[in-house]
């Protein structure tokens, strides 16, 4: 089921989201919802206080568009370890449309989370993909993405 993506400024999108402490067939339902809006959208993530849920659980694929589907679910996610260099990326917000904010982002994490059955797992998270757990987690901590928002750099002047 396809369900309303919360638009700025509703105040869910500023909230610290809760443990999800349940794993059970609502959750997975909850969770294919979300894979559902997403693609809708259409984006690459959603988080579930997106939804006007304020939950820790977000879903994303970042390889949908380029015709490689690789749906992904996270429960509690947390980054466990980054690396140091930055990389600054355009980023976008089912939840801001319309806007596009440039974000200086760790360019590689590692995150812990539970899957739809509360089963743990860790990944470490790369290029556009970890720019994309970054931003959903945000989320999650009632943070948006244009909070990190980079100003321009000059005309002529070398991108970072």
């Amino acid at each position: 089921m396809i369900r309303p993506i919360v638009q700025v400024p509703d105040p869910v999108l500023r909230e610290v989201a809760r443990p999800v402490t349940g794993f059970d067939a609502d959750l997975r339902a909850l969770a294919q919802d979300m894979l559902e809006t997403m693609y809708d959208a259409p984006g690459r993530g959603l988080a579930a206080p997106q939804i006007g849920l304020g939950l820790r659980l977000f879903v994303m694929d970042v390889a949908w568009k380029d015709g490689t589907s690789d749906p992904r679910v996270f429960v509690n996610p947390e980054v466990v370890d980054a690396s140091e260099e930055l990389v600054t990326r355009e980023e976008g917000c089912l939840s801001i449309p319309g806007r596009i904010s440039r974000v200086a982002r760790p360019g590689a994490v590692t995150l812990r989370w539970q899957d739809p059955e509360g089963a743990a797992r860790e990944e470490r998270f790369e290029g556009f993909a970890a720019t994309c757990v970054q931003h959903e987690i945000d989320h999650l901590d009632g943070i948006l993405c244009t909070d990190r928002e980079e100003p321009a750099p000059e005309e002529g002047e070398p991108e970072a």
